[in-house]
Protein backbone atom coordinates (compact mmCIF):
# COMPACT_ATOMS: atom_id res chain seq x y z
CA UNK A 1 0.00 0.00 0.00
CA UNK A 2 1.09 3.43 -0.69
CA UNK A 3 1.13 5.27 2.58
CA UNK A 4 0.76 9.15 1.06
CA UNK A 5 -1.82 10.38 -1.18
CA UNK A 6 -1.08 13.99 -2.40
CA UNK A 7 -4.67 14.93 -4.07
CA UNK A 8 -5.88 17.82 -6.17
CA UNK A 9 -9.60 18.52 -6.71
CA UNK A 10 -10.20 20.23 -10.53
CA UNK A 11 -11.91 22.47 -12.64
CA UNK A 12 -11.41 24.00 -16.23
CA UNK A 13 -8.01 24.09 -15.14
CA UNK A 14 -6.35 22.09 -17.59
CA UNK A 15 -3.43 24.48 -18.58
CA UNK A 16 -1.74 24.44 -15.19
CA UNK A 17 -1.85 20.65 -14.56
CA UNK A 18 1.17 20.05 -16.14
CA UNK A 19 3.21 22.09 -13.73
CA UNK A 20 1.52 20.64 -10.61
CA UNK A 21 1.95 17.33 -11.41
CA UNK A 22 5.73 17.87 -12.36
CA UNK A 23 5.53 20.31 -9.20
CA UNK A 24 4.59 17.02 -7.11
CA UNK A 25 6.67 14.49 -8.88
CA UNK A 26 9.55 16.15 -7.78
CA UNK A 27 8.83 16.77 -4.05
CA UNK A 28 10.83 15.13 -1.59
CA UNK A 29 9.19 12.38 0.61
CA UNK A 30 10.42 9.79 3.47
CA UNK A 31 7.65 7.30 2.10
CA UNK A 32 6.34 6.14 -1.78
CA UNK A 33 3.71 8.59 -2.60
CA UNK A 34 0.84 8.74 -5.30
CA UNK A 35 -0.99 11.80 -6.70
CA UNK A 36 -4.87 11.92 -7.00
CA UNK A 37 -6.78 13.81 -9.02
CA UNK A 38 -10.60 14.33 -8.65
CA UNK A 39 -11.57 15.76 -11.81
CA UNK A 40 -15.33 17.61 -11.35
CA UNK A 41 -16.54 17.26 -14.46
CA UNK A 42 -14.58 19.81 -16.05
CA UNK A 43 -15.70 21.10 -19.66
CA UNK A 44 -12.29 21.56 -21.22
CA UNK A 45 -9.36 19.12 -22.04
CA UNK A 46 -8.46 18.38 -17.96
CA UNK A 47 -8.81 14.27 -18.56
CA UNK A 48 -6.80 14.21 -22.43
CA UNK A 49 -3.91 16.18 -20.07
CA UNK A 50 -4.37 14.05 -17.52
CA UNK A 51 -4.51 10.91 -19.13
CA UNK A 52 -0.69 12.01 -20.91
CA UNK A 53 0.24 12.87 -17.55
CA UNK A 54 -0.53 9.44 -16.50
CA UNK A 55 2.03 8.21 -18.71
CA UNK A 56 4.89 10.22 -17.72
CA UNK A 57 7.68 8.94 -15.35
CA UNK A 58 7.46 9.92 -11.29
CA UNK A 59 4.84 9.33 -8.75
CA UNK A 60 1.88 7.27 -9.96
CA UNK A 61 -1.03 9.91 -10.81
CA UNK A 62 -4.79 8.25 -10.38
CA UNK A 63 -7.82 9.95 -11.82
CA UNK A 64 -11.22 10.23 -10.87
CA UNK A 65 -13.85 11.73 -12.20
CA UNK A 66 -17.08 12.76 -9.33
CA UNK A 67 -19.89 13.87 -11.27
CA UNK A 68 -21.48 15.64 -8.56
CA UNK A 69 -20.85 19.70 -9.48
CA UNK A 70 -18.82 21.56 -6.61
CA UNK A 71 -16.17 21.88 -4.36
CA UNK A 72 -17.32 20.13 -1.20
CA UNK A 73 -18.76 16.04 -3.01
CA UNK A 74 -15.15 16.19 -4.86
CA UNK A 75 -13.03 17.00 -1.71
CA UNK A 76 -15.08 13.89 -0.55
CA UNK A 77 -14.50 11.96 -3.19
CA UNK A 78 -10.85 12.64 -2.31
CA UNK A 79 -11.41 11.16 0.84
CA UNK A 80 -13.41 8.27 0.38
CA UNK A 81 -10.95 7.45 -2.57
CA UNK A 82 -7.68 7.61 0.08
CA UNK A 83 -9.34 6.31 3.46
CA UNK A 84 -6.89 3.16 2.83
CA UNK A 85 -3.90 5.96 3.44
CA UNK A 86 -2.21 6.94 6.31
CA UNK A 87 -1.85 10.56 5.32
CA UNK A 88 -3.99 12.45 2.55
CA UNK A 89 -2.40 15.98 1.81
CA UNK A 90 -4.85 18.45 -0.24
CA UNK A 91 -3.11 20.59 -2.57
CA UNK A 92 -5.13 23.24 -4.86
CA UNK A 93 -5.02 23.44 -8.81
CA UNK A 94 -4.45 26.69 -8.67
CA UNK A 95 -0.63 26.16 -6.44
CA UNK A 96 2.56 25.11 -6.52
CA UNK A 97 4.02 23.52 -4.08
CA UNK A 98 7.31 24.40 -2.39
CA UNK A 99 10.52 22.77 -1.61
CA UNK A 100 10.07 20.16 1.38
CA UNK A 101 5.84 20.66 1.30
CA UNK A 102 5.37 16.74 1.56
CA UNK A 103 8.22 16.02 4.05
CA UNK A 104 6.99 18.50 6.54
CA UNK A 105 3.03 17.35 5.99
CA UNK A 106 4.79 13.92 6.40
CA UNK A 107 7.31 14.76 9.18
CA UNK A 108 4.51 17.01 11.70
CA UNK A 109 1.50 13.56 11.48
CA UNK A 110 4.19 11.15 11.84
CA UNK A 111 7.24 12.58 14.25
CA UNK A 112 5.33 15.33 15.89
CA UNK A 113 1.74 13.49 16.29
CA UNK A 114 -0.52 16.08 14.53
CA UNK A 115 -3.86 14.64 12.83
CA UNK A 116 -4.10 17.63 10.76
CA UNK A 117 -1.27 20.27 9.54
CA UNK A 118 -1.50 22.95 7.18
CA UNK A 119 1.32 25.28 5.71
CA UNK A 120 1.77 28.66 4.45
CA UNK A 121 0.20 30.66 1.25
CA UNK A 122 1.83 32.82 -0.46
CA UNK A 123 0.35 35.22 -3.19
CA UNK A 124 1.26 34.66 -6.78
CA UNK A 125 1.03 38.36 -8.27
CA UNK A 126 3.78 37.77 -11.06
CA UNK A 127 1.10 36.22 -13.86
CA UNK A 128 -1.87 39.10 -12.37
CA UNK A 129 -0.68 42.47 -11.28
CA UNK A 130 -1.82 43.26 -7.63
CA UNK A 131 -4.34 46.33 -7.76
CA UNK A 132 -3.00 49.74 -5.39
CA UNK A 133 -6.05 49.11 -3.26
CA UNK A 134 -5.50 45.57 -2.66
CA UNK A 135 -3.81 46.14 1.05
CA UNK A 136 -2.35 43.42 3.07
CA UNK A 137 -5.06 42.94 5.65
CA UNK A 138 -7.40 41.80 2.67
CA UNK A 139 -4.82 38.99 1.19
CA UNK A 140 -6.27 36.60 3.79
CA UNK A 141 -9.46 36.29 1.64
CA UNK A 142 -7.33 35.34 -0.94
CA UNK A 143 -6.49 32.31 1.03
CA UNK A 144 -3.10 33.94 1.85
CA UNK A 145 -1.70 32.40 5.21
CA UNK A 146 0.96 33.64 7.00
CA UNK A 147 1.15 32.85 10.87
CA UNK A 148 4.86 33.69 10.80
CA UNK A 149 8.22 31.13 11.18
CA UNK A 150 7.55 29.33 13.97
CA UNK A 151 5.71 25.79 14.32
CA UNK A 152 2.92 25.56 16.96
CA UNK A 153 -0.29 23.96 17.87
CA UNK A 154 -3.46 25.53 16.37
CA UNK A 155 -6.15 26.06 19.38
CA UNK A 156 -8.92 27.96 17.97
CA UNK A 157 -9.58 29.45 14.35
CA UNK A 158 -7.83 32.75 14.99
CA UNK A 159 -4.69 30.84 13.36
CA UNK A 160 -6.40 28.78 10.30
CA UNK A 161 -4.90 26.53 7.78
CA UNK A 162 -7.04 26.02 4.70
CA UNK A 163 -7.47 23.09 2.22
CA UNK A 164 -5.44 25.05 -0.30
CA UNK A 165 -2.45 23.17 1.35
CA UNK A 166 -3.39 20.72 4.47
CA UNK A 167 -2.93 17.16 5.23
CA UNK A 168 -5.08 15.01 7.32
CA UNK A 169 -3.99 11.69 9.64
CA UNK A 170 -6.53 9.62 8.02
CA UNK A 171 -7.96 7.51 11.16
CA UNK A 172 -9.48 10.62 11.67
CA UNK A 173 -12.00 9.69 8.64
CA UNK A 174 -11.87 5.92 9.16
CA UNK A 175 -12.92 6.28 12.53
CA UNK A 176 -15.93 8.56 11.89
CA UNK A 177 -17.70 8.11 8.69
CA UNK A 178 -19.54 11.39 9.49
CA UNK A 179 -16.37 13.32 9.66
CA UNK A 180 -16.54 14.83 5.95
CA UNK A 181 -16.90 18.06 4.67
CA UNK A 182 -20.37 19.79 4.69
CA UNK A 183 -22.39 19.85 1.69
CA UNK A 184 -24.51 22.88 3.05
CA UNK A 185 -21.27 24.72 2.17
CA UNK A 186 -20.84 23.72 -1.49
CA UNK A 187 -19.61 26.24 -4.01
CA UNK A 188 -19.97 24.95 -7.17
CA UNK A 189 -17.61 26.11 -10.34
CA UNK A 190 -16.56 29.84 -10.26
CA UNK A 191 -19.02 30.58 -7.61
CA UNK A 192 -17.63 32.18 -4.79
CA UNK A 193 -18.10 31.76 -0.71
CA UNK A 194 -18.52 28.04 0.56
CA UNK A 195 -16.68 28.12 3.39
CA UNK A 196 -16.34 24.10 3.61
CA UNK A 197 -12.38 23.94 4.93
CA UNK A 198 -13.15 26.67 7.49
CA UNK A 199 -16.33 24.43 9.31
CA UNK A 200 -13.95 21.24 8.85
CA UNK A 201 -11.19 23.29 10.65
CA UNK A 202 -14.21 24.04 13.81
CA UNK A 203 -15.20 20.61 13.81
CA UNK A 204 -11.21 19.35 14.41
CA UNK A 205 -11.05 21.55 16.90
CA UNK A 206 -14.38 21.02 18.80
CA UNK A 207 -12.75 17.41 18.70
CA UNK A 208 -10.10 18.47 19.69
CA UNK A 209 -7.92 17.24 17.23
CA UNK A 210 -3.96 18.21 17.25
CA UNK A 211 -3.95 20.63 14.88
CA UNK A 212 -0.52 21.54 13.78
CA UNK A 213 0.87 24.52 11.60
CA UNK A 214 3.85 24.24 9.72
CA UNK A 215 5.13 27.26 7.81
CA UNK A 216 7.81 25.04 6.22
CA UNK A 217 4.74 23.28 4.47
CA UNK A 218 3.85 25.83 2.05
CA UNK A 219 2.86 26.83 -1.23
CA UNK A 220 2.38 29.13 -3.81
CA UNK A 221 -1.19 30.74 -4.86
CA UNK A 222 -1.92 31.91 -8.13
CA UNK A 223 -4.55 34.56 -7.94
CA UNK A 224 -7.23 34.81 -10.85
CA UNK A 225 -7.57 38.03 -12.58
CA UNK A 226 -11.38 37.98 -11.72
CA UNK A 227 -11.22 37.94 -8.10
CA UNK A 228 -8.75 41.03 -8.13
CA UNK A 229 -11.76 42.93 -8.38
CA UNK A 230 -13.62 45.20 -5.41
CA UNK A 231 -16.56 43.23 -6.35
CA UNK A 232 -15.57 39.85 -5.84
CA UNK A 233 -14.37 40.40 -1.95
CA UNK A 234 -18.13 42.49 -1.49
CA UNK A 235 -19.76 39.49 -3.52
CA UNK A 236 -17.18 37.10 -0.77
CA UNK A 237 -18.70 38.71 2.36
CA UNK A 238 -22.65 39.39 1.26
CA UNK A 239 -22.40 35.16 0.84
CA UNK A 240 -20.96 34.73 3.64
CA UNK A 241 -23.55 36.57 5.67
CA UNK A 242 -26.09 35.10 3.70
CA UNK A 243 -25.21 32.26 4.39
CA UNK A 244 -23.75 32.45 8.10
CA UNK A 245 -27.82 33.27 9.13
CA UNK A 246 -29.07 30.38 6.73
CA UNK A 247 -27.59 27.64 8.81
CA UNK A 248 -25.86 28.96 12.03
CA UNK A 249 -27.95 32.07 13.30
CA UNK A 250 -29.07 31.81 16.31
CA UNK A 251 -33.04 32.17 16.30
CA UNK A 252 -33.90 36.47 17.25
CA UNK A 253 -36.98 38.27 18.23
CA UNK A 254 -38.79 39.12 15.53
CA UNK A 255 -39.46 42.72 14.26
CA UNK A 256 -40.70 43.93 11.20
CA UNK A 257 -40.81 41.42 8.06
CA UNK A 258 -39.29 39.18 10.43
CA UNK A 259 -35.93 41.05 10.63
CA UNK A 260 -34.83 42.00 13.87
CA UNK A 261 -34.07 45.64 14.50
CA UNK A 262 -30.91 45.19 15.55
CA UNK A 263 -29.72 43.75 12.31
CA UNK A 264 -31.20 46.31 9.91
CA UNK A 265 -29.51 48.72 12.32
CA UNK A 266 -26.38 46.80 12.02
CA UNK A 267 -26.25 47.20 8.06
CA UNK A 268 -27.24 51.14 7.72
CA UNK A 269 -24.58 51.60 10.66
CA UNK A 270 -21.87 49.48 8.29
CA UNK A 271 -23.80 51.62 5.53
CA UNK A 272 -23.01 54.80 7.04
CA UNK A 273 -19.38 53.53 7.61
CA UNK A 274 -18.50 53.07 4.22
CA UNK A 275 -20.16 56.40 2.88
CA UNK A 276 -18.40 58.50 5.04
CA UNK A 277 -15.14 56.81 3.84
CA UNK A 278 -15.80 57.04 0.55
CA UNK A 279 -16.65 60.95 1.06
CA UNK A 280 -13.58 61.44 3.29
CA UNK A 281 -10.98 59.37 1.14
CA UNK A 282 -9.93 57.87 4.20
CA UNK A 283 -8.03 54.31 4.10
CA UNK A 284 -10.08 51.18 4.90
CA UNK A 285 -12.94 51.93 2.80
CA UNK A 286 -13.06 48.20 0.86
CA UNK A 287 -12.68 46.56 4.31
CA UNK A 288 -15.54 48.92 5.77
CA UNK A 289 -17.84 47.68 2.92
CA UNK A 290 -16.99 44.41 2.86
CA UNK A 291 -18.04 44.35 6.53
CA UNK A 292 -21.53 46.08 5.23
CA UNK A 293 -22.07 43.81 2.61
CA UNK A 294 -21.40 41.07 5.33
CA UNK A 295 -24.71 42.86 7.31
CA UNK A 296 -27.00 43.26 4.35
CA UNK A 297 -26.30 39.43 3.49
CA UNK A 298 -26.64 38.17 6.89
CA UNK A 299 -30.01 40.18 7.14
CA UNK A 300 -30.89 38.88 3.80
CA UNK A 301 -30.23 34.78 4.88
CA UNK A 302 -31.80 35.29 8.02
CA UNK A 303 -35.14 36.90 6.29
CA UNK A 304 -35.03 34.00 3.79
CA UNK A 305 -34.68 31.61 6.80
CA UNK A 306 -38.17 33.06 8.86
CA UNK A 307 -40.10 33.22 5.99
CA UNK A 308 -39.29 29.47 5.66
CA UNK A 309 -40.27 29.08 9.30
CA UNK A 310 -43.60 30.84 7.90
CA UNK A 311 -44.81 29.01 5.10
Amino acid sequence: MTPLTVAFCTFKRADRLDRLVASLRAQSCPVPFDILAVNNNSPDDTLAVLDALQKQPGAALRVVTETAPGIVPTRNRALDESLDRDILVFIDDDELPHPGFLAAAYDAIVNEGAQCVGGSVEMDFITHVRPAWLEDDLLGFLAAVDHGPQRFWIRDSSTPIWTANVAYDMRLFRDDPALRFDPRYNREGADVGGGEDAIMLRALLAQQARIRYRPDMGVQHSVDAWKLHRRYFLKLHYRAGLRQAQLSAPDFAAGWLGIPPFLARQFFSHSAKTLGLFLTRQPGLIRQAMNAAHALGYLQGYRQRATQRLT
